[in-house]
């Protein structure tokens, strides 16, 4: 490959499964990995690059241009809200519950950025932008101090519905949309995004990746007594709700985050809870003001 090659990807990408978005002049391709789900479908891999060339013809601002679905596609959606419903209604929070209806998304099919960023702006200011894959983790959190959530607009392979080896728009939509409609949550992504524009790549924003990683990601709190989530990794898996019931539940502790690497090829062995809600916004707005 010639020396315009651009690759976007972050550690994520090295991974077993994982998927690379190439972009060679204005042209998108995803390079699948040969132990991707989706690796031998040349149906899913021409979706993956039509939709990753959204990403990289788009211009921020501009209205998001619908991304071609299939029947299947929409049919993977179906399923995952089926078996997600119950965990949400066992282990989600209350703020992520309440917003979740609030934004009312369609059920039976994946919906478009557009129709949901025409809700989520109304409510709470952020909008959804495309990205055609993974990107460093500055350029991810950065974003957000200017109320833009990039977002990814594929779907996983319909082989494996309770499992996508990298980000999908079932994890975007689900697990971050819903909780980016809140406006106590878009307060703390925000603050995220603010911190993050004043480091520079290195320790420090590795450690503030993960300090975010453990919260906003994949963390629990307690609510009348029980353990609930809030983080978007949770949320949008019910494989990850299920298997949160047996992780090792640590109190909240933003020095244990920042220094505790995280493997995310695999249901998260350890979590972080909070107190409260209002407990999580305190330790946090500290954390992250300073």
């Amino acid at each position: 490959m010639d020396d315009d090659l651009l690759k976007i990807l972050d550690d994520k990408t090295t991974t077993a499964n994982s998927a690379l978005l190439l972009r060679e002049g204005r042209r998108a391709f995803v390079d699948l990995d040969r132990d991707h789900p989706g690796f031998r479908d040349p149906d899913y891999r021409a979706r993956r690059n039509a939709i990753a060339q959204i990403a990289v013809d788009y211009e921020p601002g501009a209205k998001v241009p619908h991304a071609p679905y299939s029947d299947e596609e929409h049919g993977v959606w179906a399923t995952i809200c089926e078996n997600l419903e119950p965990e949400h209604q066992r282990s989600a929070c209350a703020e992520y519950v309440r917003y979740a209806r609030e934004l009312a998304m369609p059920r039976d099919r994946i919906p478009q950025l557009e129709e949901v960023n025409a809700r989520i702006t109304q409510i709470s200011g952020f909008r959804l932008e495309p990205v055609g894959g993974l990107v460093h983790p500055k350029v991810f959190l950065s974003a957000m101090a200017n109320g833009v959530f990039l977002c990814t607009q594929y779907i996983r392979h319909h082989s494996t519905p309770s499992y996508t080896p990298e980000p999908d728009v079932v994890h975007e939509l689900i697990g971050h949309a819903a909780q980016l409609a809140s406006p106590r949550f878009a307060a703390l992504n925000r603050a995220f995004g603010k911190r993050a524009t004043s480091l520079a790549d290195g320790d420090a924003l590795t450690r503030l990746s993960r300090v975010y990683w453990y919260t906003l990601e994949f963390g629990v709190l307690s609510e009348g007594g029980e353990l609930k989530a809030f983080g978007s990794g949770l949320l949008s898996s019910y494989g990850e709700m299920q298997a949160m019931r047996r992780a090792e539940i640590r109190p909240m502790d933003i020095e244990a985050m920042e220094t505790t690497a995280y493997n995310p090829t695999d249901f998260q062995p350890l979590l972080f809870r909070a107190d409260s809600f209002e407990h999580l916004e305190t330790v946090l707005g500290a954390y992250l003001a300073t």
